[in-house]
């Protein structure tokens, strides 16, 4: 009897981890993009690359949905596009260091806004995290090191483009 009480316990806190991991609005952004890169303490190069495409998967699933919604306006018309280059220059990284490049499952973690002004809002924030999330990247001695000199002018560069979306989004505002 005491097997089958704490097989039954063992198996209700599986439950409730699941439960609890899967919870809220349908997404589990903790666990993707920037949000994963803010907890995760052993950044190992194949993490970075793989938090850096998915946070830019991320933003062009969202800059989609936004247009989808609200038309072709600017500047998520521009953006989406600079998102595709993002993706193509992170790609390569990984084919470069022959790791594999994760699929793209970032429309099950988007929430398209309910206003334009909401949209901008998110932008906004979206470039925000992205920025603090490359930052973090660039500080890690990883890649500080000359042996990584390619992938800290890829984050650099990709920092740098988020600053722009940054302030385009701002303008808006």
């Amino acid at each position: 009897m005491k097997r089958f009480k704490s097989t039954a316990i063992f198996i209700s806190l599986i439950i409730f981890a699941i439960l609890f991991v899967s919870s809220g609005d349908g997404t589990n952004q903790s666990l993707y993009g920037s949000s994963a890169a803010k907890v995760d303490n052993d950044l190992t190069i194949q993490d970075m690359l793989t938090y850096a495409i998915q946070d830019e998967y991320l933003a062009h699933a969202e800059y989609e949905a936004i247009i989808a919604k609200f038309g072709n306006v600017k500047p998520f018309t521009n953006i989406i596009k600079a998102e595709e280059t993002h993706i193509k220059w992170l790609e390569d990284a990984f084919k470069a260091y022959k790791l594999p490049i994760p699929k793209d499952e970032a429309k099950k973690y988007i929430k398209v806004p309910e206003t334009l002004t909401k949209a901008y809002e998110a932008g906004v924030q979206a470039e925000i995290e992205n920025i603090v999330m490359y930052e973090r990247f660039l500080a890690t001695p990883l890649i500080k090191s000359n042996a990584y000199s390619d992938l800290r002018t890829l984050f650099t560069n990709l920092k740098n483009a988020s600053q722009n979306h940054l302030e385009a989004f701002k303008k808006q505002l």
